[in-house]
C-alpha cells in the first residue's frame, strides 16, 4: 500500500509530456493484447498470481525506471565518445601549436605538419 501511495505521489509530479506520451508501444500483436487483458481480468488461482496482481500499478514506474536507465547508459556512452574526441582535438592542437612555435625542444622533434 505504501509503495502504491508513493507511486501516486510521483504521478502527480510527472510533467505533462510524461503524462500524455506513452513510453513504449506494445510489441504484442492485437490478439496477444486481448489475451493479456483477458488474463488480467480473470481471478487468479495461484498465490503468486495474487501477489503479482497487487503490483500491476507499478508497471508505469518500472517503465520509467527502465527508460531512465537506458538514457543513463546512452549519456555515458556519449560522454565517453566526447571525451575521446576531446583528447584527439587537444593532441591535434598541441601538434599545431608545436608546429607554429619555435623553440629548441621543437627544433629537436620531427615536424608534425
Amino acid at each position: 500500500q505504501r509503495i502504491l501511495r508513493l507511486a501516486e505521489m510521483c504521478r502527480r509530479l510527472e510533467t505533462e509530456e510524461e503524462k500524455v506520451l506513452p513510453f513504449y508501444p506494445s510489441s504484442l500483436a492485437e490478439g496477444e493484447q486481448r489475451d493479456a487483458r483477458r488474463v488480467l481480468e480473470e481471478t487468479p488461482a495461484e498465490p503468486l498470481a495474487w501477489a503479482v496482481r497487487d503490483y500491476v500499478g507499478l508497471e508505469r514506474f518500472w517503465q520509467r525506471f527502465n527508460k531512465a536507465k537506458l538514457e543513463e547508459q546512452a549519456l555515458e556512452r556519449e560522454r565517453a565518445a566526447l571525451s575521446q574526441r576531446n583528447r584527439r582535438l587537444r593532441e591535434l592542437l598541441r601538434q599545431y601549436l608545436a608546429g607554429i612555435s619555435v623553440s629548441q625542444e621543437v627544433l629537436g622533434e620531427p615536424n608534425p605538419l
